[in-house]
């Protein structure tokens, strides 16, 4: 599976409501563009990974990752 650059920033399991949505998809992107795999909720402090790296790791595990770039594991 392959997408760009700019559609891996954009995936999110949040919805677009979410009171910190915009923020969340910022530092999702700067993990991103500076190769890291991880960045840190900013209301809860836990470790959320990237997209990008899920896309890597080549597979959903079906824990509900909040950037998978895959469908749903039922």
């Amino acid at each position: 599976m392959q997408i760009n650059k700019n559609e891996l920033y954009k995936i999110s399991r949040l919805n677009k409501n979410y009171p910190r949505y915009n923020e969340i998809l910022k530092l999702h992107k700067e993990a991103i563009e500076n190769g890291q795999d991880i960045y840190f909720d900013p209301e809860t402090g836990f470790a959320v990974l990237t997209a990008d790296f899920l896309l890597k790791r080549g597979y959903c595990c079906g824990s509900g990752c909040r950037h998978c770039p895959y469908e749903v594991k039922s």
